[in-house]
């Protein structure tokens, strides 16, 4: 593969930031042109539901300082939308209609939230952009009825933050617990207490059919008074320029090999869109967490200019709701895997691993901070333990450089 003069990265979030910042850093010497959407600076997800929501801070954590893409010539395209790729001719098109030739494309066009039929129009929010997460906060008030929709991650912070602010919350789901597709139904009922613990009210079992000004409504009938509204169901991976295009698309995103390579010569994708051929997984991984857009990101720079490396990370995410903190790595399957505890986790204070056919396919520490260095060890070495081993052993003796595939 020969050395690209021109490399094109459609979307300026955090993947496509650090791919950007990737390759000044490994010698890149050639034009770099990063488009975004936002009028904003390349920033961190993470902040908009936590300190951002609660008030401590007013701006994110920036991918890189505002004069550093001028100083070293990469073409920030702030709010300039890529509407067309054209890989035969090696082309994207703005939404001006010019055409921008490219040499290798790196598509990193992130998510947007999901929506639900019902759900749109004044009091109903929405929470991905910093401007999202700004204009939410206004409306944490004390004693403002708060509706969250949806209890997973994004759900449980907005909820924490609200809380703290002094609102009165309430979450509703359709699941049995918060979290469970994630956590399993024990550990999500972790997450559960800690909300009722604080106030939160809960309304499980039953979707949301819709909301009006000033009333949710739910498929059991039920009618949850609102001010503000807050849709926390998912995201959905932007791949319309892909699909579009002609690229292969597989498990809601778009088709990437190992190296992050997709069906088209010379295009790549990361982040949210990339259903990534993992090479130690069985079938497509596709991550929508900030250490997956971050690490990807920095990690396609080299492929860009002609290497052919794999992407060997296993996923990785955090979380904070009030006092408590967690850290996940790797990837579960909690309907089928087995659940081993390490601690109490009525004290909030424990871990939790996850084990298959005898070898640990996750681990999550919970306000425990001594063992993060094992931790991921254990879950890149696909460690084989006993169940008694990870509640009593030293962690540190149970690591093994066996490394077995895995579903």
């Amino acid at each position: 593969m020969s050395t690209p003069h021109r490399v094109v990265i459609v979307g300026a979030g955090l993947a496509g930031a650090s791919a950007a910042a990737a390759l000044r850093e490994q010698g890149f010497t050639g034009e770099v042109t990063l488009f975004g959407r936002e009028a904003h600076h390349p920033y961190e997800l993470p902040p908009l539901s936590k300190g951002i929501l609660l008030g401590e801070r007013d701006e994110p954590d920036w991918v890189r300082a505002d004069g550093y893409y001028r100083d070293h010539a990469i073409d920030l395209r702030r709010g300039s939308a890529i509407t067309a790729l054209r890989p035969a001719e090696h082309t994207v098109v703005d939404a001006d209609g010019t055409e921008h030739p490219y040499d290798r494309l790196l598509l990193a066009t992130g998510s947007r939230p999901r929506t639900l039929p019902g759900l749109a129009g004044p009091g109903v929010h929405l929470l991905r952009t910093l401007d999202d997460a700004l204009a939410l906060r206004t409306e944490l008030t004390p004693d403002a009825r708060v509706v969250i929709i949806g209890a997973g991650w994004i759900g449980c912070e907005a909820a924490a933050a609200a809380r703290t602010r002094g609102a009165q919350v309430t979450l509703a789901d359709p699941g049995r617990t918060p979290l469970r597709r994630v956590l399993g139904d024990e550990i999500g009922d972790v997450f559960r207490t800690l909300h009722t613990d604080h106030g939160v009210t809960f309304h499980l079992g039953a979707a949301v059919t819709g909301a009006d000004t000033g009333v949710v409504r739910l498929t059991n009938g039920r009618e949850l008074p609102a001010d503000v509204v807050i849709a926390g169901v998912g995201a959905v991976p932007r791949t319309e320029l892909a699909e579009a295009a002609g690229l292969t698309l597989a498990a809601g995103g778009v088709a990437v090999d190992a190296t992050l390579r997709t069906s088209a010569p010379d295009v790549y994708a990361v982040g949210d869109i990339a259903a990534h051929d993992h090479p130690r997984y069985d079938g497509r991984v596709r991550v929508d967490h900030w250490a997956n857009a971050k690490n990807q990101g920095a990690h396609v720079a080299a492929n860009l200019l002609g290497a052919d490396a794999p992407y060997t990370a296993d996923p990785y995410f955090f979380s904070d709701q009030y006092d408590l903190g967690c850290e996940y790595r790797g990837l579960a399957d909690p309907d089928h895997d087995e659940l081993v505890l390490r601690g109490d986790p009525t004290t909030r204070e424990f871990l939790a691993f996850w084990l298959r056919d005898g070898h640990i396919t996750a681990a999550l520490n919970v306000n425990s901070w001594d063992h993060g260095d094992t931790l991921r060890e254990l879950v890149a070495t696909r460690a084989r333990v006993t169940p008694r081993q990870l509640a009593e052993d030293a962690l540190e003796t149970l690591a093994t450089a066996e490394a077995p595939r895995t579903t």
